[in-house]
């Protein structure tokens, strides 16, 4: 999955612009028709990986091929019901198996399975956006995909 993947991560809530809007789509757009990307792996909670969501959703209709990944950090089990739910917006979820007992560090540990499994990430990290009374999980993965030599895109910018 690493060569062709990009994952997202950003702060629960960021300056969301139409100039953001455009740069992310542009980026997106870039990466599958220049780096052959195809694959895009989302966790949640934040406001970004929702903007990007929605913007990856849209350039799906021009480029059908691509696939939405979501990988959950809660529910290793879920019914078909709420797997269905899921499985509107994305075409594919699952839940790592090595962040079973993760306990508060699960959102941590999901993150750094994404940044595994992606060869590129897009993270939107302002320390104006960052938590003030304790390390933001944005700056965790960032620090983390920075370590590993992944390809980092950064907004706002």
């Amino acid at each position: 999955m690493r060569n062709n993947t990009v994952c997202f991560f950003g702060h629960r809530k960021i300056n969301e612009t139409e100039e953001l809007k455009i740069r992310l789509y542009k980026t997106i757009e870039k990466l599958i028709k220049n780096e052959n990307v195809d694959t895009f792996i989302f966790g949640s909670k934040s406001q970004f990986d929702d903007l990007c969501l929605k913007i990856v959703t849209k350039i799906k209709e021009k480029y059908p091929n691509i696939k939405r990944i979501y990988v959950r950090a809660e529910y290793e089990i879920i019914s078909e019901q709420y797997k269905n739910y899921l499985l509107k917006s994305y075409e594919e979820t699952y839940y790592p198996e090595k962040i079973k007992n993760s306990g508060r560090a699960v959102y941590v540990e999901r993150n750094f399975e994404m940044i595994n499994k992606s060869r590129i990430c897009i993270i939107y990290y302002d320390e104006q956006c960052a938590p003030k009374n304790r390390k933001s999980g944005t700056k965790i993965a960032l620090d983390y995909a920075v370590k590993h030599g992944k390809q980092i895109i950064y907004f706002p910018m």
